[in-house]
């Protein structure tokens, strides 16, 4: 059985009226929050998300996707976009109402996950949820940006939650899908490489990315959408922007070079993330293999056949460490950027409360205080942009270090029993 399903069952002592009322009145009281953000109208509305509404509507809704040149999203946005074009609503709403309907969407699957640790106690995963309801950057960036990050997001956790339970093929159809909404959804992708070369999943389970992403391609295509430019979408993003940073709280806050030498260094970037990432990747697999060594050890050889060992906890650290990790390496990066590392934060900090509660605190500070050079430019002379990267270089070498206890407490024999902390906090 999955280590985080492993409690002691015991009676919920939770009134499920009570429960379900109180999720009412918290999504009620984070609609309210939002919809008092919705007459704002950002400069992405005004540059990007509006005039694409526009031409859409012009162009006779769906109609209007036998070409896609107006725009640099790939189509599955643009989908939703037609269709608020046949509803009554103002397209500076509607546009935010769809990122917020995500948000509630992120928040349900927050509640599954935590739920799998501790299913006798499902206050502790409606907390999780609230909190990811509340967080400063999930309701600024529906509510007062109007942005689609809620919408990929809620598919990468939807996945690991498929992960979690077992089901290859639907955590590897949502991977695909978060994937066709942005390109920013393979900054979790790392996680399914571990998982296949762990055999945590078939790599077989992988072929539904491709298919997914070009199954929702298929509608535009029917339209009149040249299928090569769809299918290439992503190709032509990488050299939008020139900048080494874009408010976001990554390495490149610490370098500084004149801006015609800064192609050269965002190149190298690129190249080193990259071996990174290949570093950690080689690492957890190691590092789960050596588990799996030990596992037999303790059970005998047929333990080795079936699998290494992976456990829950560890899956969502190394979740972690690649939805920090990723963007804070990579150049060019939006403030918006690390809207997966928000999430899986709070996750991991109700994984192991005890340990890592802090997490999604600094990662919010960091998150948040990047946010805040954009939406609020009066106070932009007082925030510390490198001080933003320390925070988030600190969450990173936090769940890092937690990552690597997990895997060290899985190398010795009996190691996988729950840590007496945790087992102390889940009595």
């Amino acid at each position: 059985m999955s280590e985080i399903t492993a409690e002691e069952p015991r009676q919920s002592t939770a009134d499920p009226t009570v429960l379900i009322l109180t999720a009412m009145a918290a999504v009620m009281a984070a609609l309210s929050v939002r919809i008092l953000m919705l007459d704002n109208e950002s400069t992405d509305f005004y540059y990007f998300l509006g005039p694409w509404y526009q031409y859409i509507a012009n162009n006779g809704g769906f109609h209007a996707l036998s070409g896609t040149g107006f725009s640099d999203y790939n189509v599955p946005y643009l989908y939703l976009m037609a269709a608020l074009t046949y509803l009554p609503v103002a397209a500076l709403t509607g546009i935010k109402c769809i990122s917020i309907l995500f948000d509630l969407a992120l928040a349900y699957y927050t509640f599954r996950i935590v739920s799998l640790r501790s299913p006798q106690r499902p206050w502790r995963a409606l907390g999780a949820a609230v909190i990811v309801l509340f967080l400063p950057t999930v309701v600024t960036n529906s509510g007062w940006w109007g942005q689609a990050d809620a919408i990929f997001t809620t598919f990468l956790v939807g996945g690991v939650y498929h992960i979690l339970r077992d089901r290859p093929w639907w955590a590897c159809s949502f991977f695909g899908i978060a994937l066709a909404f942005k390109l920013q959804a393979v900054f979790l992708f790392p996680l399914l490489l571990v998982l296949v070369l762990a055999r945590r999943i078939p790599w077989r389970s992988l072929l539904a990315i491709p298919a997914v992403y070009v199954a929702l391609d298929i509608p535009a295509m029917l339209l009149g959408s040249d299928p090569w430019q769809l299918l290439t979408v992503y190709a032509r993003q990488p050299d939008t922007y020139k900048d080494l940073t874009l408010n976001a709280p990554s390495v490149y806050q610490f370098v500084s070079v004149p801006f015609e030498e800064q192609d050269g260094v965002r190149h190298a970037g690129v190249l080193v993330a990259g071996a990174l990432v290949l570093v950690l990747i080689g690492l957890a697999v190691w590092a789960i293999r050596r588990a799996g060594g030990a596992a037999a050890l303790e059970n005998g050889p047929a333990v080795r056949e079936e699998r290494p060992k992976l456990t829950d906890t560890g899956l969502l650290l190394l979740a972690a460490v690649f939805a920090i990790a990723v963007p804070f390496l990579l150049p060019s990066m939006h403030e918006r950027y690390f809207y997966v590392a928000d999430v899986i934060s709070v996750i991991i900090a109700f994984q192991l409360p005890g340990r890592l509660w802090y997490v999604p605190v600094l990662v919010q500070l960091s998150s948040f205080g990047s946010y805040l050079k954009f939406i609020a430019p009066g106070v932009s002379p007082y925030l510390s942009m490198p001080a933003h990267g320390v925070l988030m270089l600190l969450a990173l070498m936090a769940v890092l270090r937690a990552a690597i206890g997990e895997f060290r407490r899985s190398w010795t024999p009996g190691g996988l029993e729950p840590a007496p902390e945790s087992a102390a906090l889940t009595a």
